[in-house]
């Protein structure tokens, strides 16, 4: 691999800024650092690898491109975990009152930054004697989290609805699951593919386009049995690339057919979609030789996902992430049905031959029901039918159509044990999202 990088990025920026590809946004009135303008060739470079990549992806067939809104209602991001953990470490110069990132501030003193605390963060910048940036002087605040999502309101100021700019643009593919289950004739496997706007209040934008608090994402939301995980023929398994497996943390040189037959990479799911991403990038002109594939250990893993391999570039700033292939397992479809209550994020699975089970279920006792609820009675009788989760014992609450919750006492209902053939059962389905941006 090339390792003449020096000055490069800076070289780059120059021509690209003198050509009109890219430059600084609203520079007449000073600049936002983190904002960027792409030119009539910027633009017109940018749009062309945006179509490949949904031809891409579009080819399978069993991916299709959707759209969703960038203002996401708090709800949505509570229940994903974005508001409780979407969050970077912050520390400010006492001195000039500059406001830095505070693990970026340690690359290159400390080997092992994911996964540190604050304390500890904090500690590493006072023992390493790291200097402000701005001012060259060694004095910092304690190190406190700052959550990365742009807040904004949603119709008047007084009575709006609190919501954000997307961090990512998966949410907007889950809360369409219902509608892509339903086109595909509720089969799986398929996927949902979106490209479009990111925002993200970065700390301290850098390196150029690298963090950036606007830019373009591409996302694929792949949705599957995770009892029957899927793998394809297609994509590149057979180039031998740069790995490093967080089971050993050393490079290896291999294939990812040889990865995944050797156990490196675990899900076979998961290696399909690494397999497809390298088929992608290198199409697109990204040398192999400045690629490597990179598995995230357990303490910089994202709160979503159970595994994840990052697919990094190497430049004049070291190795830069440019995709996230992580396995989300069922972590944001069930969320949502739980924050929500409602059954609409689940699929289907048939069984190859019918089973005789016993259930449990409660009956209503309509001598008990109707005099004590009355013009309720029938709606009641439904609601204890209905019932998903069967209570051990009496009393219970049900809840009505209109959110009414009752309670059930003793003599009202009866429990039943009886025999019932099934031919399948409803079940989470699990995803793999391959995220670029």
């Amino acid at each position: 691999m090339a390792t003449d990088d020096s000055g490069r990025m800076e070289r780059l920026s120059s021509i690209m800024r003198r050509r009109g590809i890219v430059a600084p946004a609203f520079e007449t009135y000073g600049g936002v650092a983190g904002l960027v303008d792409y030119g009539p060739l910027g633009a017109s470079i940018r749009r062309r690898v945006i179509d490949a990549w949904i031809e891409y992806w579009s080819s399978s067939g069993d991916i299709l491109e959707i759209e969703s809104p960038t203002i996401t209602p708090e709800e949505v991001l509570v229940a994903s975990g974005h508001v409780g953990e979407f969050n970077d470490l912050m520390t400010t110069c006492k001195s000039c009152e500059s406001v830095f990132r505070a693990d970026h501030l340690l690359e290159g003193f400390v080997d092992e930054i994911d996964g540190l605390s604050a304390a500890e963060i904090s500690s590493s910048l006072a023992k390493e004697g790291i200097s402000c940036p701005g001012c060259q002087k060694n004095d910092w605040s304690e190190c406190v989290p700052m959550n990365l999502m742009f807040k904004t309101s949603v119709g008047a100021m007084s009575r709006g609805r609190t919501a954000y700019l997307r961090p990512e643009t998966a949410q907007g593919m889950f809360m369409q699951y219902p509608m892509l289950y339903r086109h595909f004739r509720q089969k799986l496997p398929f996927g949902g593919i979106q490209t479009g706007k990111g925002y993200r209040n970065e700390i301290s934008p850098r390196q150029g386009m690298i963090r950036l608090r606007e830019f373009t994402m591409a996302e694929l939301e792949y949705f599957f049995d995770p009892e029957e995980a899927p793998i394809g023929k297609d994509g590149d398994w057979s180039t031998v690339v740069q790995m490093i497996p967080s089971s050993t943390g050393r490079m290896t040189q291999i294939s990812v057919s040889e990865a995944l037959d050797k156990g490196l990479i675990l899900h076979p799911t998961v290696a399909w979609f690494i397999a497809r991403t390298l088929e992608l990038v290198t199409s697109l002109g990204i040398d192999p030789s400045r690629l490597r594939f990179r598995q995230h250990g357990q303490d910089e893993m994202a709160h979503y996902a159970s595994d994840c391999w990052d697919c990094e570039l190497h430049g004049e700033h070291g190795w830069i992430e440019c995709v996230g292939i992580a396995n989300r397992t069922c972590h944001d479809l069930e969320q949502h049905a739980t924050h929500t209550g409602k059954s609409d994020f689940r699929a289907w699975r048939a069984f190859k031959e019918s089973k005789t089970v016993k259930i449990d279920k409660w009956y209503p006792i309509q001598s008990s029901i109707g005099p004590v609820f009355k013009g309720l009675a029938s709606a009641v009788s439904e609601a204890i039918l209905g019932l998903d989760e069967i209570p051990e014992s009496l009393p219970f609450t049900v809840t009505l159509n209109d959110d009414t919750e009752v309670s059930i006492e003793e003599g009202m209902a009866e429990r039943r044990t009886e025999d019932r053939v099934v031919t399948g059962e409803w079940f989470t389905p699990h995803v793999v999202e391959p995220a670029f941006g």
